[in-house]
């Protein structure tokens, strides 16, 4: 290490050339990241289970409120003229809004363990917006200091390459503390079990001949005579759409129906199973998913809470973490928050007797509870 990078390095700075060979664990990792028992993540979403908690997670965080806050003293603010209010309000960028670039980022890293945003800042050094970069056009580096470096591809044979300043990196949990592994990956038996039942009852369906069963003959067949046979066959009656067609046999054939294998059987209680095991990884309750197999009034309730508490507010917490370690200075008196209790805007019940508790132990005052409601402070002589 030269001079100037000895320097650089104690400054806590790095040139953006500078790279280190990536620990050896990392090439290891590297496929786990994106892919599962050699099918992409993105292939995964075949999977309607893996598709349905995906949406459901991203779409759930991308809806809530989001909102900056300034501690003074002992009192947190909202903070609404901050460079990041501004594109909570108006959008990362003007082809992506604040919500889509959200729902964006957490499937990524729900699909890949990883995802990406880059900061976009103005002249005077404030962010000015957001980008992002699917996680499958980024390769990332380890520089000498240890920080991390992300070549970015515009999918044209242009790559640029992002400090680790420059770029919000959401992560799921990793194996090394620098790159998250998706759950996809740590659990590839499982997902990849699912897929081979969906496949199974795919080829069921498609090669399934109805009535289902073998054909007999009383004198033996030449080679050519079975495939014109086989070949007929299946154009004929191969398919779900020749179900149902009569059979015409000639020749002294005689059809002989077969029974289904209770493997067969069993298909359907399989493939059910497989959306329970798929849920479990991504912690959503199945009715979350639309799987009501088990499902009552009250539990249904209860799933809402669940999904909530258990899967939502855990990524909320890192969205949070992420955004003002990266975005905020040390020390800084700003944080982001992710108002979970947006949730409650759907059901209108349970909003309005918790304000009314409010109201009552006096936690809020009126003003304040229809501040909650988007609504104007009343004026003092409307309230008497």
């Amino acid at each position: 290490m030269g001079l100037i990078d000895r320097t650089l390095h104690r400054l806590g700075l790095e040139r953006r050339s500078d790279t280190s060979p990536l620990d050896p664990s990392w090439q290891a990792l590297a496929p786990m990241t994106g892919y599962y028992a050699g099918l992409s993540a993105r292939a995964a979403e075949n999977l309607s289970t893996v598709l349905a908690c995906t949406s459901s997670i991203a779409t759930a965080l991308a809806y809530v409120p989001a909102r900056v806050y300034r501690w003074e003293g002992d009192n947190r603010l909202e903070y609404t003229t901050h460079p990041l209010s501004r594109l909570i309000r108006y959008g990362f960028n003007p082809a992506m809004t604040w919500c889509d670039g959200i729902e964006h980022l957490v499937a990524d890293t729900l699909l890949t363990g990883n995802g990406l945003l880059e900061i976009e800042r103005a002249g005077n050094g404030q962010i000015s917006g957001l980008a992002y970069h699917p996680w499958g056009m980024v390769t990332v580096q380890e520089l000498s200091s240890g920080r991390l470096a992300y070549d970015v591809s515009d999918g044209r044979g242009n790559s640029r390459r992002l400090l680790q300043g420059e770029a919000i990196h959401l992560r799921d949990r990793t194996n090394d503390g620098k790159i998250g592994v998706s759950r996809l990956s740590r659990s590839a038996d499982t997902v990849t079990g699912v897929d081979l039942a969906n496949r199974h009852a795919r080829q069921f369906l498609a090669n399934g001949a109805n009535p289902s069963g073998v054909l007999e003959s009383a004198s033996q067949l030449t080679g050519e005579q079975r495939a014109a046979l086989r070949e007929s066959f299946d154009r004929r009656y191969t398919g779900a759409g020749n179900a149902g067609r009569a059979l015409l046999l000639e020749g002294g054939m005689t059809w002989k129906a077969a029974q289904i294998s209770p493997e067969d059987a069993e298909l359907l209680e399989t493939r059910r199973f497989g959306v329970e095991e798929i849920a479990r990884l991504f912690q959503v309750p199945p009715p979350i998913i639309g799987d009501y197999t088990h499902n009552t009034f009250t539990n249904s309730e209860t799933a809402g809470r669940w999904f909530a508490t258990f899967c939502l507010a855990p990524w909320a917490r890192k969205i949070e973490a992420e955004f003002s370690r990266s975005l905020f200075p040390t020390g800084s008196p700003y944080e982001l928050e992710l108002d979970l209790s947006g949730f409650l805007r759907g059901d209108p019940e349970t909003r309005w007797n918790a304000h009314k508790i409010a109201l009552e132990t006096g936690v809020l005052d009126a003003d304040e509870v229809r501040q909650a409601e988007g609504w104007n402070p009343r004026r003092e002589a409307e309230n008497g």
